[in-house]
């Protein structure tokens, strides 16, 4: 099977576990291949999914791949994970799902910025940088990387 036929397979059953495909990759080494899924959703958060949907639309996929005999005849391995914090935001969802995060921000011209993400649309984001606002426009990013705070307080406190 190609990566565009799982997709169509596996989409309509991770939409049932409230996720999305992010990323889907078969990687062939000799007679095996190892199919790697990454999957994202909004979560019972708003933050992106939690282990046990994670887990459940494993469970799902595996099933369904039994099922279609897929990804081919040969022998396979299933990696499934969350999109991980060090992915590149690419789209509005990822913005919105790491509201409140610090991201680094490499425009298309100009200088890095970093800044927390304080909202986002569809068009792009809103960011505080020392204090003040800031808007970013999706259309002017090169790239955006959610920078990792240990210390950091919970939304909580």
């Amino acid at each position: 099977m190609t990566e565009s036929t799982l997709i169509d397979l596996l989409d309509p059953i991770v939409a049932e576990h409230g996720l999305e495909i992010d990323e889907l990759k078969i990687v062939r080494a000799g007679k095996h291949s190892v199919l790697r899924i990454s999957l994202d959703g909004d979560g019972s958060e708003g933050h992106g999914p939690d282990l046990d949907q994670i887990a459940d639309a494993t469970r799902a996929i595996s099933h369904a791949l039994d099922e279609a005999e897929a990804p081919s005849n040969s022998p396979y391995t299933l990696e499934v994970s969350s999109r991980g914090v060090s992915a590149p935001l690419t789209r509005p969802a990822h913005w919105r799902r790491n509201a409140t995060r610090l991201v680094e921000v490499t425009p298309l011209e100009g200088e890095k910025y970093t800044g927390r993400i304080t909202s986002a649309d569809e068009d792009g984001a809103e960011l505080e940088i020392d204090g003040q606002p800031r808007h970013v426009d999706f259309g002017q990013v090169r790239r955006a990387v959610v920078q990792i705070e240990m210390n950091r307080k919970s939304r909580e406190d």
